[in-house]
């Protein structure tokens, strides 16, 4: 299919199934689209027999689509950009120490974790996948997603702190996440290809070059814009101007292996607070607060569209399912103690509430990132399927049942906090 076809269908159902959701289950709108389009790919290959054309149909139309590409390549840097354009940079350098450790020490922490665990599991369920394919598989989990949680967290009246924890840990893990699982993917394929890694000293540089690069190539585009949107007063111009930081700044990352993603979150930040603050007119910043906005939201319906649409392309088996089910509760231990450790090494310095290593844990969503990661592995790799189906099992359960249930979970923090004192509840 050409681009356009592809995007007009995407399009049609995302809304579609968006004005189901709102008029029938009413859930929030990324987690009702998933569910809307995981039950029709359900229905379709369970009558597949039945009515052979359509399953067929949308079988070919789904494996048209390069869902690594499309997320990785186009919508992420939108989507990260439009995130940390509202992310507040005061509130999110008071928590910069627990952002900080949780966004790097915790990913590295997470990867091992459930890799071991993953190593030690699988050949109880017929497969022997080596260690470090089992780490790739720990690196690509472990990222947390700010995606379905915003919302949720606002709608539950979250403490400021604890939603810019979520938030910024969130932004930046992403990028963390994808270049340890750049540095595992090339040990994994032992110098095949490009992605050839020999040591630990390689994984130092790549990261280094990869993240420190990404952020100053961030910061270069923000300051850049900054100076560009502080010279003119004309709101179409400088929401074009944002525009090509994006879709440039992103492309010229790729192109010299810095990490895109890191790159948009600082200039997203830089944007966000300093831009808005000293470069653009109230007019300015209303209009470029609501066409971010709009982008987010259509990009979130489509991508979650495509991860309830991904089921058509998995090579589903009972076993493989099995072990994804099973490693959902070591994903969650694994989250519990990358959360655990910050809090217990702040602890003496601030307070924190009781509550917030749950909510920390439980609101740690996984979301498309892992799935277009997992995706990346190469399709000679014979470990490839098992991974990504228990990927996607993960961040179903994941933005299903963690995304429902994260509301009442912070509501309950909230309200339990505001019984044990009577004053103000206190910062999380």
């Amino acid at each position: 299919m050409e681009f356009l076809d592809l995007a007009s269908v995407l399009l049609v159902l995302a809304a579609v199934f968006g004005y189901l959701n709102l008029k029938l289950f009413k859930l929030p709108t990324t987690i009702g689209i998933m569910l809307i389009s995981l039950l029709v790919s359900v229905l379709l290959l369970v009558f597949r027999d039945a009515l052979p054309l359509l399953p067929e149909a949308a079988d070919r139309f789904v494996e048209s689509i390069d869902f690594n590409k499309a997320l990785m390549e186009g919508m992420l840097s939108f989507l990260l950009f439009a995130g940390a354009l509202h992310v507040n940079l005061g509130d999110l350098l008071d928590q910069k120490k627990v952002v900080s450790i949780m966004a790097s020490f915790g990913v590295i922490l997470s990867t091992f974790l459930v890799g071991g665990a993953s190593w030690l599991l699988l050949p109880l369920f017929g497969f022997e996948v080596p260690f470090i394919w089992c780490l790739v598989f720990g690196s690509l989990i472990s990222p947390t997603d700010p995606v379905a949680v915003l919302g949720i967290l606002k709608t539950a009246g979250a403490p400021k702190s604890l939603e810019t924890k979520i938030t910024g840990e969130s932004l930046f893990n992403d990028g963390v996440g994808v270049v340890v699982f750049l540095a595992l993917l090339g040990i994994a394929v032992g110098g095949q290809g490009d992605h050839g890694i020999s040591g630990a000293g390689d994984i130092v540089q790549l990261f280094l070059w990869e993240a420190g690069g990404g952020m100053l190539w961030g910061f270069v585009l923000g300051l850049g814009a900054y100076f560009m949107l502080r010279s003119i007063d004309n709101y179409q111009m400088e929401i074009l101007i944002t525009l090509a930081l994006v879709v440039a700044g992103y492309r010229l990352a790729s192109q010299w292996h810095l990490s895109g993603p890191l790159a948009m979150v600082v200039a997203g930040l830089m944007m966000g607070n300093h831009g808005r603050s000293f470069a653009m007119s109230d007019k300015t910043r209303e209009h470029l607060d609501t066409f971010w906005e709009l982008v987010d939201e259509i990009l979130n319906a489509v991508l979650f569209l495509l991860i309830g649409l991904e089921l058509f392309v998995l090579d589903l088996s009972g076993k493989a399912v099995a072990a994804g089910a099973i490693l959902i509760v070591v994903v969650l231990g694994a989250r519990f103690t990358a959360t655990s450790v910050p809090v217990m090494l702040l602890r003496r310095k601030r307070e924190f509430s009781p509550g917030v290593v749950r909510v920390l844990t439980w609101g740690g969503l996984r979301g498309g990132i892992s799935v277009a990661l997992a995706l990346a592995i190469p399709k000679s790799i014979e470990h490839r399927e098992v991974i990504l189906v228990a990927t996607y099992v993960i961040v179903i359960f994941s933005i299903a049942v963690q995304g429902l249930t994260l509301k009442p979970l912070v509501a309950n923090l909230v309200r339990s906090q505001a019984e044990e004192k009577e004053e103000p509840v206190p910062p999380v």
